[in-house]
């Protein structure tokens, strides 16, 4: 067919077709957005192929954007659980090595079709390049060709049924994941309070550091019937009330330090306002509350902050980010003089910037150059771990001179699903292309030895992740997609699931994996 033979017209075809069939359930259970790889195996069998520079295209894109998301996160979640998750991918590639091992020694496989068998099981082409340094040999190319098909499918597969083979609820891994973050990140709650403590009656509220002593923060006084946003030089007075706002423990100190908590109300002063507003100045991104400075510059007092769907009690300290949303009680005179400080322009915050994912592209192509020699064993990031890498470091950093490396929610969604469906489109009619002729060629056997490598270390370390590392599903969604480097099984991840559990998961464990595949690839290619 003419039409098929224009690279778009195929592209979207394929698309199209694949999120139609990605919405048909059987048993409960879709495909989502992973079918559009099925489809393109089709039209690759049929010798449609689309052009490997939309695979790269959607590659970087995708990755960035799952890097952009998950730098935040990823650097704390190194910190408490970057040891478990080393030991997930050491497992996993472990019992793949030594499944690749059994081959060579027990059904006579050559060592280099074996360590390309191994490399596309584990779908990792820095691995592959790795092999075809250190063996010299076409073998581990075509090893390679055989295993990648199974090692892209089997992945997608895994991840889409394995909460039915846990026997795990992705809502109830959801909920115990936000209850996680909540724990974390503890509910910011109000309360009122009567001032009876001898100790602070008289004394000002920059004297008595109530916000250092407590965690929460002050945000009304009410003396003689008036009720203020109080200032640092506000004098607490015996039988005065305030208003406080942090989490249940710092309500608890402040009961302590200040009096009894009490139902009564505070009315808000005809002349004094609270308000939502949106950071969308580039100014302010990444400055503290400290320096910003508005109790004293404006009487103004931020309450909480908002950020990816939870409430953060503010201290000095607190960094501010793009998109964050503030809780800030003022006198309705300084309310327009503050949100304009913070930007508070909706529109801003829908807007992309391109500039800033250009310039973090090129700079993870670069990374993914570099050459990083361990002893007699050398590797580079490639592609995916370049992107990744520099994605996440900018991510972490928010603000580079002028250059804001965040973006909103709704643009890097945008951003990812179109690299995905690119990405996924073009890796499936490369795939499909030779997968008749290879199984024609090697006959059965060695696809079913690269099926073993695949499906038996996802397998074995799934179980360890659930009854030893206690982990959450999510967790292990993406971890598995990260030991595996397998950037459709994050993609299969991703569809499942609103929370971004999986992507810091991926991220944390795809730099480990990666090196991990390059130098068990060099001990196979020298030791078997």
């Amino acid at each position: 067919m003419e039409l098929l033979s224009n690279n778009y017209f195929a592209l979207f075809l394929i698309v199209a077709l694949g999120f139609i069939l990605g919405r048909i359930k059987i048993f409960g259970l879709s495909l989502d957005v992973s079918a559009v790889i099925f489809v393109a195996l089709v039209f690759g069998h049929f010798g449609v192929v689309i052009p490997e520079d939309f695979q790269y295209l959607g590659l970087v894109l995708f990755i960035f954007t799952i890097g952009i998301q998950a730098g935040p996160g990823f650097f704390e979640s190194f910190k408490k659980e970057g040891r478990q998750l080393a030991s997930f991918a050491t497992l996993l590639i472990v019992v793949a090595a030594l499944i690749t091992a059994a081959t060579v020694y027990i059904f006579k496989i050559d060592k280099n079709i074996a360590v390309g068998l191994f490399t596309g099981a584990l779908t990792s082409t820095p691995g592959l390049a790795a092999a075809i340094d250190i063996t010299g040999s076409p073998l581990a190319s075509i090893g390679y060709g055989v295993g990648y098909p199974f090692g892209v499918i089997g992945v997608i597969l895994f991840i889409r049924f394995l909460p039915k083979i846990l026997g795990v609820s992705l809502n109830k891994a959801e909920d115990d994941y936000r209850s996680k973050m909540k724990e974390e990140f503890p509910e910011i709650l109000r309360q009122n309070f009567v001032v009876e403590n001898e100790n602070v009656v008289g004394k000002s509220i920059g004297d008595l550091k109530i916000r250092y002593m407590t965690k929460a923060v002050v945000s009304r006084v009410v003396h003689n019937g008036l009720a203020i946003t109080p200032k640092p030089e506000t004098i607490l007075y015996k039988g005065d009330l305030i208003k406080a706002v942090g989490t249940e423990e710092a309500l608890k100190r402040v009961q302590l330090l200040i009096g009894p908590p009490t139902e009564e109300e505070i009315p808000l002063d005809p002349n004094y306002d609270v308000r939502t507003v949106l950071v969308t100045n580039k100014e302010v991104v990444n400055k503290t509350i400290g320096q910003i400075n508005l109790l004293h510059t404006y009487s103004a007092t931020i309450t909480r902050i908002r950020r990816s769907g939870i409430n953060i009690s503010p201290t000095p300290n607190s960094k501010l980010q793009f998109g964050d949303k503030l809780i800030i009680a003022s006198s309705k005179a300084n309310m327009e003089m503050v949100a304009r400080i913070f930007g508070d322009d909706q529109k801003r915050l829908s807007d992309t910037d391109i500039l800033p994912v250009a310039l973090g592209i090129i700079l993870g192509v670069l990374v993914g150059k570099i050459n990083i020699a361990l002893g007699n064993f050398s590797f580079s990031p490639g592609l995916t771990g370049g992107v990744l890498i520099v994605a996440l470091v900018v991510s972490r950093l928010g603000k580079t001179g002028p250059i804001l490396w965040t973006m909103s929610g709704a643009a890097n969604q945008l951003l990812r699903q179109l690299g995905l469906i690119f990405f996924l489109a073009a890796v499936g009619t490369g795939a499909g292309a030779d997968i008749v002729d290879t199984f024609e060629q090697y006959g059965y056997r060695l696809f079913l030895f690269g099926g073993v490598i695949t499906l038996v270390p996802m397998v074995l370390a799934a179980l360890v992740g659930k009854w030893f590392f206690k982990m959450n599903l999510l967790s292990m969604l993406g971890a598995i997609s990260g030991s595996m480097t397998s950037t459709p099984g994050l993609a299969a991840a991703d569809s499942m699931t609103d929370t971004n559990a999986h992507s810091i998961a991926y991220a944390t464990v795809y730099p480990v994996a990666m090196v991990l595949l390059i130098v068990v690839v060099q001990l196979i290619s020298l030791f078997l």
